[in-house]
C-alpha cells in the first residue's frame, strides 16, 4: 500500500538522521525539513516526537537484523556461526549501514542515564542483541567447539566491548586500523576458547 511505502521511506530517513544527530535530534520538524514534507503530513504517520523515536528504533532494529544477524545464520551451527556473527558486526559498521556508525551504540550512550520509554526501547534492543550473541556462544559450546566451562555471558560482554570499541575508534577518532585491531582482538579471544580438536582440524585444513 502507498501509505505503508511512504511510512517506510520516512522511517528509513529518520533512522539515518538519528544515527548522525541522535534520537533527541529527531523531531517532526527536523524530519519534515529533511524530507521536504509538511509537519501535518508527518503527524499523520507519527503523532509525536516520542512515537517517531520509537518507530525509528524499531526500523533500525530490522535493518540491523538484516545485515548483521541473518547473514551469520547461513553459516554452520557452532563456532563458524559465532565467528561469522562477529565479522558481520564489524562489516556492518565499516560499511556505514547507518551513516553515523552503530545506531544502537550511539543510542545506548545517549539514553543510558535518561529514564523513559525511549530508553527502555533502546535497552530492550540491546538485551535482544546480547541474548543473540550469548545464544551463538552457547551453541558453539553445545557443539563441542569451545571450552565446555566457558561462561557465554562473560564472552558476550567481552565481544560487545570489542565491537563498541571499534565503532568508537572508527567514527570518533577516524582510526583507519580500528577494524583490523578489533578483528585481531576478537579472533585471538575466540581462538583462545576453541577446543583442541577443533584447532587441530583447522590447522590440518590450513595446510592442505
Amino acid at each position: 500500500m502507498k501509505g505503508d511505502r511512504t511510512r517506510q521511506s520516512i522511517l528509513d530517513r529518520a533512522v539515518d538522521v538519528a544515527s548522525v544527530e541522535g534520537l533527541e535530534g529527531l523531531t517532526i520538524g527536523r524530519l519534515a525539513e529533511e524530507l521536504k514534507m509538511s509537519k501535518s503530513g508527518l503527524f499523520a504517520h507519527f503523532g509525536s516526537k516520542e512515537e517517531l523515536q520509537l518507530a525509528a528504533i524499531e526500523a533500525a532494529s530490522l535493518r540491523y537484523i538484516d545485515v548483521v544477524v541473518r547473514p551469520a545464520l547461513k553459516k554452520p551451527r557452532g563456532y563458524p556461526r559465532l565467528v561469522a556473527l562477529c565479522r558481520s558486526w564489524l562489516s556492518y559498521v565499516q560499511h556505514s549501514v547507518f551513516p553515523g556508525g552503530c545506531f544502537f551504540a550511539a543510542a545506548s550512550f545517549e539514553f543510558d542515564g535518561r529514564p523513559g520509554v525511549v530508553r527502555d526501547a533502546v535497552a530492550a534492543q540491546m538485551s535482544d542483541w546480547m541474548a543473540a550473541l550469548e545464544r551463538a556462544i552457547r551453541m558453539a559450546r553445545d557443539e563441542g567447539h569451545v571450552d565446555p566451562k566457558l561462561d557465554p555471558a562473560q564472552l558476550a560482554f567481552e565481544l560487545n566491548a570489542f565491537f563498541f570499541g571499534a565503532n568508537f575508534s572508527f567514527n570518533l577518532q577516524h582510526d583507519a586500523k580500528a577494524f583490523e585491531r578489533a578483528r585481531s582482538a576478537i579472533e585471538l579471544r575466540l581462538e583462545g576458547v576453541r577446543t583442541p580438536s577443533l584447532k587441530r582440524r583447522h590447522q590440518r585444513a590450513a595446510r592442505r
